[in-house]
């Protein structure tokens, strides 16, 4: 049987994870744990959006992990008004999720 591949080459030249956490619906209080969880277990790809309100506890959990924030790939999106008919716009980040979340370097 072919293995998996761990990994996808983008057109920038980075590569992404093949395998990510995804943090939709989690219930709150739990998302914390669950990104802590998936680190330590050897995730580092963690899917999340402003839309899900839970990027702060995205955050705490990359923290309490203690896997090095430059080895974590984090997938978020913003939402544009485009979709609904109107012109482009990226959502605020709440203050929280920058402070946890940033450096994002990819």
């Amino acid at each position: 049987m072919p293995s998996l591949p761990t990994s996808f080459k983008l057109n920038n030249g980075l590569s992404i994870p093949s395998v990510g956490l995804g943090t939709w619906q989690s219930p709150k209080g739990q998302v914390r744990d669950a990104v802590c969880a998936a680190l330590k277990a050897g995730y580092r790809h963690i899917d999340c959006a402003w839309g899900y309100q839970n990027e702060g506890e995205v955050g705490e959990g990359i923290r309490l992990s203690g896997v090095p924030r430059e080895e974590i790939w984090i997938t978020s999106k913003v939402r544009s008004k485009r979709a609904h008919g109107g012109p482009w716009q990226r959502e605020p980040w709440h203050a929280s999720a920058r402070a946890n979340l940033l450096p994002i370097t990819h």
